[in-house]
């Protein structure tokens, strides 16, 4: 049952907890851990996707396909939004076409569009995938010219999805919707942003594709400053000169790396994320090259190098970070940003803490991340443990690990980190056997332990205090 709630304000805080479970190393896995409870907050801000018309048609959001009826999302002055842009209706409406499960609370924003007449919206549910539709709580009147907060009290334990029709008869009145919050309990059962669908490597026996760097767009992140990629440090002190052969540091324009030669993969590999970084312009494009910026003696990694090794290709900075042109997204296929990454590793619990760390970007935050491998030595489909592939020329590593800096979305970022900071720090091994839901969280440790197994120094520019504070915590995860 359905009770509508007026001038409710989204808190928009994730609340969750755990039992914790007591190990003796950091590095083992939790045996039979305690599941969490987890409370969610979802927030679909419209600011992903892109519709100019009217038409009919079916758009793809952060939180999935909603189908367009005789709406648009717009980006005008006079469209009320919180953000870049909002949905703009006439008579039609907005569907979700795909289900969220457990939810409780659901918030919506909305308001008249400019200085248009009064119009009149209903919401409806649906229970059974939108086969059929019944309104909740009365038709709205929206006389609101600023954005006001509506929520509605749901005690759903099943699968739903929402519907929201502009029943206005005459078609010139248009009302302007923004932020629908999801808040509920359990697994969602959706993944925010668009994932990295295929991480599998594909490439077959086809010859390598060419060789190519990297064009950078307005869309990449500044040099320095603010939502740079080393505004947190450069973890190895790794320098853009050909003698570093094994610690060379690369600007790939929309991320940096420390790529080592020797191992033919990078080291680490640093990137921001926040929500322009997330837009899906463009889609995930697989076109896997070789980097052509390398120095003269480096060897160059291709595209079918890893074909029949029984390891992935596995991103460091994932395409689904970098779907805001064709640029960022071409340049996280460079094969300077891959590892020999197991399989089960690579597409389940590295996969789930990437759609984590964008779940926490639609929630308002930014990101700070840094990610990398080391050690020798890990196994694949193919069983048993395998130190190196393509003829010895790749270093298989035996461990894969991610730093996660979290703060709201803001200016100043160096000066707002504080010892109540949150850090999240994962070190799995690269073996086929992770493939269950969440397995990430078995490996959380803390970024100490990381500096201790690689020899880096990590968030070195923060205050060494602060560093004392964040660097020794073990993060719940959720």
């Amino acid at each position: 049952m359905f009770m509508k709630i007026k001038n409710l304000l989204v808190l928009g805080v994730l609340a969750f907890s755990i039992v914790s479970c007591k190990k003796d190393d950091k590095n083992d896995p939790i045996i039979d851990p305690v599941k969490p409870v987890v409370h969610y907050a979802i927030t679909e801000n419209f600011d992903s996707g892109s519709k100019g018309s009217y038409a009919k048609a079916d758009v793809t959001l952060s939180t999935g396909s909603w189908n367009f009826d005789n709406t648009l999302i717009g980006n005008l002055a006079a469209d009320l939004k919180n953000g870049a842009q909002s949905v703009r209706m006439k008579t039609g409406g907005i569907t979700m076409n795909f289900d969220i499960n457990g939810l409780q609370t659901l918030y919506i924003k909305h308001g008249k569009y400019g200085s248009d007449a009064t119009s009149t919206w209903q919401l409806f549910k649906s229970t059974d995938g939108g086969t059929t539709y019944t309104q909740i709580g009365t038709d709205i009147t929206e006389t609101n010219t600023t954005l006001v907060t509506d929520s509605f009290q749901v005690a759903s334990t099943g699968k739903i999805r929402i519907q929201i029709k502009d029943i206005t008869t005459s078609t010139t009145p248009r009302i302007n919707i923004d932020d629908i919050t999801f808040k509920g309990i359990g697994d969602p059962g959706i993944t925010l942003g668009i994932p990295d669908t295929n991480p599998v490597d594909t490439a077959g026996t086809s010859a390598p594709s060419a060789a190519r760097g990297v064009i950078v767009g307005t869309d990449a992140p500044p040099p320095s400053g603010d939502n740079s990629d080393l505004l947190f440090g450069n973890p190895s002190n790794a320098l853009a000169s050909s003698v570093s052969g094994d610690n060379y540091l690369i600007d790939q324009g929309y991320y940096t790396e420390s790529y080592n030669s020797s191992r033919a993969t990078p080291n680490w590999v640093s990137w921001h994320l926040d929500n322009t970084n997330t837009t899906n312009v463009s889609a995930r494009l697989n076109n896997f090259a070789a980097f052509s910026g390398l120095p003269p003696g480096f060897y160059a990694v291709q595209n079918t190098n890893y074909s029949g090794s029984g390891f992935d290709r596995g991103h460091n900075c994932p395409s689904a970070d970098r779907t805001s042109s064709s640029d960022a997204n071409s340049a996280t296929f460079l094969m300077t940003n891959m590892i020999p990454q197991a399989p089960q590793n690579n597409q389940h619990p590295w996969a789930d803490l990437e759609n984590y760390l964008r779940e926490q970007v639609t929630e308002g935050n930014e990101v700070y991340i840094i990610m990398g491998s080391y050690g020798t030595g890990g196994s694949g489909s193919s069983g048993g443990t395998t130190t190196t592939i393509n003829n010895g020329h790749i270093t298989v590593p035996s461990n894969v690990w991610k730093v996660a800096l979290i703060i709201p979305k803001g200016n100043g970022d160096l000066l707002r980190v504080s010892s109540t900071t949150r850090v999240i720090a994962v070190n799995t091994p690269n073996v086929n056997t992770l493939n269950q839901d969440k397995d990430w969280l078995k490996y959380i440790v803390t970024v100490r332990d990381i500096e201790k197994a690689t020899g880096y120094n990590l968030l070195s520019n923060l205050p060494q205090s602060v560093q004392d504070a964040i660097e020794v915590k073990t993060d719940s995860g959720i």
